[in-house]
């Protein structure tokens, strides 16, 4: 009998034709690698020339996938991936020799933060969706340790998902055990790592870190300050920290920076003023409300 329903397509879908073709018979032609589809073919994806398609599906992949998970806006976390968690840290100030004590114990002294950002994430992952179901203030890290991982975990601690977006690097690194695992990515590129950082961004916190951790604040800072992003709550944990290793007011006292540009952050202590920051910054938040959960953490 006549099917009379209008088709939604008439061409075969992309993964039909590629189990074909992985049943092809066998025969010279068929095993050259010029014979295989375009986007079952690795080797012709990594060529040298392909670098704007691999930058378009680095940008592509994760934005649909956040999409379909309805995720609105992120509270992103920066920092360090060498700060011990409390438990931690007279451990290893225990292992090092004489001569890296001194090292060990500054980081030892900043494991405080591990605790305030997994209170952050805490209270960040207590937003409820909006009227149209988008997720408000997603924990978002990069997926490592330290820092990143208290992030993520804060964000388990309220039965909440989180987001890591890690980086494959020379040496090995995987995700920590606290993202969740359909919203854990991988980048081949920082450009369009930092990118997602950034496009569902509502508020960042940045704890003591090192390269990295500047390397994404300052790029940041000079969008906002420059006018390609709008201003949004950038929060900077430990002024002890950052008023030693950068000197913001003498950057404005040399004429490098506008007096006005030292107002794109703010420093802070501790993740309920942190969240206080956030809460004053978006007075009157639309279609989303919170209601901030911060459980002990022995």
């Amino acid at each position: 009998m006549k099917d009379t329903n209008i088709p939604q397509r008439i061409f075969r879908a992309a993964d039909e034709d590629a189990a074909s073709a992985r049943e092809a018979t066998l025969t010279p032609q068929t095993e050259h690698s010029a014979y295989k589809l375009a986007f079952q073919d690795t080797d012709f994806l990594l060529r040298e020339d392909l670098r704007p398609v691999r930058f378009q599906l680095e940008l592509l992949k994760p934005t649909l996938l956040l999409d379909e998970a309805k995720i609105g806006s992120t509270f992103v976390m920066y920092g360090s991936a060498r700060i011990p968690e409390p438990e931690m840290a007279d451990a290893m100030v225990e292992a090092v020799d004489a001569p890296q004590k001194k090292v060990a114990e500054k980081l030892r002294a900043k494991a405080k933060y591990y605790v305030e950002a997994r209170k952050l994430a805490q209270l960040a992952s207590s937003c409820a969706p909006d009227e149209d179901g988008q997720r408000q203030f997603v924990v978002c890290s990069g997926g490592g340790p330290s820092i990143m991982e208290a992030a993520n975990r804060g964000a388990v601690d309220v039965g909440a998902e989180s987001i890591g977006l890690n980086i494959v690097l020379p040496f090995e690194q995987a995700p920590n055990e606290y993202v969740t695992p359909s919203l854990s990515f991988q980048f081949h590129y920082f450009a369009l790592r930092k990118m997602h950082f950034l496009i569902r961004a509502r508020a960042v916190a940045a704890f003591p870190g090192g390269f990295g951790t500047f390397d994404e604040l300052f790029e940041l800072l000079c969008l906002v300050q420059t006018g390609k992003v709008k201003p949004l709550p950038i929060l900077l944990f430990g002024k002890e920290f950052w008023t030693t290793v950068v000197n913001f007011q003498a950057l404005a006292e040399e004429g490098t920076i506008s007096p006005e540009d030292l107002g794109l952050l703010r420093f802070v202590e501790t993740a309920d003023e942190a969240w206080g920051h956030v809460e004053d910054y978006y007075e009157e938040p639309v279609g989303w409300k919170c209601e901030p959960t911060i459980l002990k953490i022995d």
